[in-house]
């Protein structure tokens, strides 16, 4: 009877364990792209991460088979200076998303094992915590882009729908 319960019990662990979904199945890629630097300078790819999963994700790096190192990097500016770090993680929250974009979080992309061209198009897997992997396709962009481009760029904000006067004003 002991024998039968346990049988039972390990069963209904595993059926458990295999209903739970993966980071990867929830978190959708957009507006990916690439700033691509002269000659062998690191490339800084950014994109959208949008989670419509009951769970945050995380992304915790990517890899290429363009690039030899992919590393997650945060800049940031304090007191006039500008730094850039290695990350861990970036967290996806449950329904809602990360940006990897310019002067923020960003992967860094060293060692091109082929020359990538602005209108070129790379196969990054990103990385998540819990091992899952999601393919991406970023666009290569020059070294001047802001963005995504207009086909891929993120939508612009409503600014009609604001009320400015409604907005604390400097000085007041």
């Amino acid at each position: 009877m002991r024998a039968r319960r346990l049988s039972f019990l390990l069963a209904g662990l595993l059926l458990t364990g295999g209903a739970h979904a993966s980071a990867a199945e929830h978190v959708h890629a957009s507006h990916a792209w690439i700033r691509v630097l002269p000659g062998n300078l690191p490339a800084g790819a950014y994109v959208t991460l949008s989670n419509d999963g009951d769970m945050a994700a995380a992304l915790s790096g990517a890899h290429s088979t363009t690039y030899g190192e992919v590393m997650l990097h945060r800049s940031s500016s304090e007191g006039g200076m500008s730094r850039m770090a290695m990350v861990d993680s970036l967290s996806v929250p449950a329904h809602g998303s990360a940006v990897l974009a310019p002067a923020g979080y960003h992967l860094m992309l060293m060692k091109p094992t082929r020359p990538v061209q602005p209108g070129d198009s790379v196969r990054l897997i990103l990385q998540f915590t819990d091992g899952s992997t999601l393919p991406a396709d970023f666009l290569a962009r020059p070294a001047n882009a802001v963005d995504a481009g207009e086909d891929r760029a993120m939508p612009a904000m409503g600014m009609k729908s604001m009320d400015h006067a409604a907005m604390p004003q400097a000085g007041h």
